[in-house]
Parts: structure tokens; sequence; C-alpha cells
């Protein structure tokens, strides 16, 4: 009677396992040598994360250098393409060209104008156009190479020009010339000049302010490759007379203004 109870006690507490049933079997319990293994890890793990702020940082600064010296070798590269190509900015220091011009403007000139120049010997590499009658030009002066001026262009190549009291004749035919104005030496020989034919490649350069002009009356035609560009607008106007408050020399009316 014993044994039918002790069978069935030991039926209760271990159920048969069905054959859908996958028999769970319990995961054994880790070994002290992968505890030893884990601890040692970890040891590692903190020794690297100690020396990696130190080499973060050493890689931030040598990248932070980098990054800036490229931008500073890129600005400086791209500054250099735009003045030798694009725009330069030139400062205006007499009044030969009043009323265009005042005494203290700085003027932006298209470099590109009248060709694109090498930056080296100022040689044209590729055409872009000629200069116009009326054009407001930057050149090297003839006979300084190192001293830039600006004039207007009133003669072309091939052209015969004659100024007669002041009257500008091309060809023998009265020129509008809306540009130029003679004012405060009256009876001056400047004002009468020629008949000359200018040469081929040369041009015959007038300031707007006739009187008190140093042109190519005085020293004669200017050669195309002297040409640096053709002056496009005003960025600055200031006034330099000393006279004036510093709060008022700014000519504000000025700025930006278009040159024609």
């Amino acid at each position: 009677m014993v044994g039918i109870y002790q069978e069935a006690f030991r039926a209760i507490k271990e159920p048969p396992i069905s054959k859908n049933r996958k028999k769970i079997r319990p995961v054994p319990a880790a070994a002290p040598a992968g505890a030893a293994l884990a601890v040692a890890a970890e040891a590692v793990a903190d020794t690297a994360a100690k020396d990696v702020p130190e080499a973060a940082e050493q890689l931030s600064w040598q990248a932070y250098v980098w990054e800036y010296g490229k931008a500073i070798l890129f600005a400086v590269a791209l500054a250099l393409i735009i003045r030798s190509f694009v725009v330069q900015a030139f400062h205006i220091p007499s009044g030969s060209m009043i009323p265009t011009f005042l005494e203290g403007d700085r003027v932006l000139v298209l470099k590109f104008s009248y060709g694109i120049r090498s930056p080296f010997s100022n040689r044209v590499l590729i055409g872009t156009g000629e200069p116009s009658r009326g054009d407001v030009v930057i050149f090297k002066f003839p006979g300084d190479t190192k001293v830039d001026f600006v004039k207007r262009v009133m003669g072309l190549p091939g052209e015969e020009v004659e100024l007669r009291k002041g009257v500008l004749f091309v060809n023998g035919v009265q020129i509008d010339d809306p540009w130029g104005q003679y004012k405060g030496r009256p009876g001056v020989p400047s004002r009468n000049f020629g008949p000359a034919r200018v040469p081929e490649g040369k041009y015959f350069m007038m300031g707007d302010n006739r009187d008190f002009s140093n042109d190519s009356r005085a020293w004669g035609f200017v050669d195309r490759s002297l040409l640096r560009g053709k002056a496009w607008r005003l960025y600055w106007s200031w006034n330099t007379d000393s006279k004036i408050s510093f709060w008022k020399r700014l000519r504000g009316s000025r700025l930006l203004k278009h040159i024609q």
C-alpha cells in the first residue's frame, strides 16, 4: 500500500513530458574563470577610456589648425584670383576727373572688360571687348608703369582727334562731349590740341576736369597693353578736407554710384 502512495506522489511531483513540450534545462552558472576574464576586460576598458580624452584633444587641435589653414589659403587664393581677373579697387588721389570722380573716391574696376590678362605680364590671354569712346579706364601711366592713372577714352585707334577751344573734333566732325568741363584756367593751351592721328593699338585719353588734367594732350597716347580695366562703381567716398567735421566727411550719396 505504501508503495502505491509513493508512486502516486512521484507522478504528481514530476508530471510526464508530452511529445509537443521540450524539456527546459537550467543554464549552468558562469565558471570562476569566466568571471575573472570579465573583470580583466572591464579593467582594460577603464584604462582605455582614461586615454581617450587626451588622444581626442590632440586630434581636435590638429584638425582645428588644418581646417583653419585650409580656409585661410582658400581665401587668399580666391582674393588673388578675383583681384587679377575679376574686380580690383582703386583710390582716386586727385581732382582731374571732377565731377565724375572726387578726390577721396574709391572705385571698383572690372578687370575683364577688355580681356582676361596674365597677372604677371598683363598680356591679354582671352579677348573680351574693346574700349569705346566715353569709357572711364584705369591704365598704367606710359611714363611710369608703376603708377596707375584714370582717364576717359576720347580717341580710338586710327582716328584723327583735334581740340579747338575746348570743342572735340574726330575725323573733322564735332563730337558730343557731355563729360568735359573747362573751369578755372581760361585761355590755356590745353584747350587746343592737334589735329593728331591716334596710332593703331593706342588711345587718346582725357580727364573730365579738362583744365586740371594731365592727360594725352601732354604725354601722348596710351597703348592697349597698359589698360587695366573699366571703372564700374564707387564703393566708398571720403572727403579729405580737414576743415570739415569728421562725421560729415562721408559722402553717402555717392556710395555704390555707377560710373558713366
